[in-house]
């Protein structure tokens, strides 16, 4: 991989990153029910979740889509209507009471198994691998995709988390965390809107 082309791909990685998405949603509305280190094994399971995805794309599960396209078709609908339990999960949160503890959120196994079925996941490893992994030398090159891929979605979505930390003291009142959490269940369901359009 040239120094140009790894360069241009530290860039998709980010910009697919950083942009809302299931998983900057959930760990949003995390930070801001549970705080940061709460967080973490639901942080750490979409990072390494989502790079054994890229792996697995990258080693030839892209193109069992391509050969059967149900099998996509089967994919997006399922990981959408779990996306859909998901936000209806979120928007309906009770507000905490003073003292109380939210209930834990998703764990780092199911944060990983959620990348499966995670549309925008899938976009986001088939562009990775169709657009940026050169076939000479192409074992290498999907390594080199992997870690780089790891290495930038690591911390852009560690902002969100620590984004949703920092509005636990705005949401310290019951009525304006109940306000928040249906917001962030009603845009983790819009953000299917793309992926069920195509």
């Amino acid at each position: 991989m040239t120094p140009q082309l790894l360069l241009a791909f530290i860039g998709y990685a980010f910009v697919t990153s950083i942009t809302p998405g299931p998983n900057n949603t959930l760990l949003l509305a995390s930070g801001a029910n549970h705080g940061f280190r709460a967080s973490l094994p639901l942080l750490l399971g979409i990072n390494l979740g989502f790079s054994g995805l890229v792996l697995a794309v990258g080693l030839g599960l892209g193109g069992l889509f391509s050969a059967i396209p149900v099998l996509h078709d089967i994919l997006r609908y399922a990981g959408s209507a779990y996306l859909l339990y998901l936000a209806w999960k979120i928007a309906r949160s009770a507000p905490l009471e003073p003292g109380a503890e939210a209930a834990a959120p998703l764990s780092f196994p199911a944060a990983a198994a959620f990348q499966w079925v995670n549309p925008k996941a899938w976009i986001m490893a088939v562009g990775a691998v169709a657009a940026y992994t050169p076939t000479e030398g192409y074992f290498l090159n999907l390594a080199i995709v992997v870690i780089a891929y790891a290495l930038v979605n690591g911390p852009c979505i560690a902002v969100w988390a620590i984004g949703g930390t920092l509005l636990r003291g705005l949401l310290s009142d019951p009525a304006r965390q109940r306000v928040f959490n249906v917001v962030m269940g009603l845009l983790l369901a819009a953000s299917l809107y793309p992926i069920l359009a195509s």
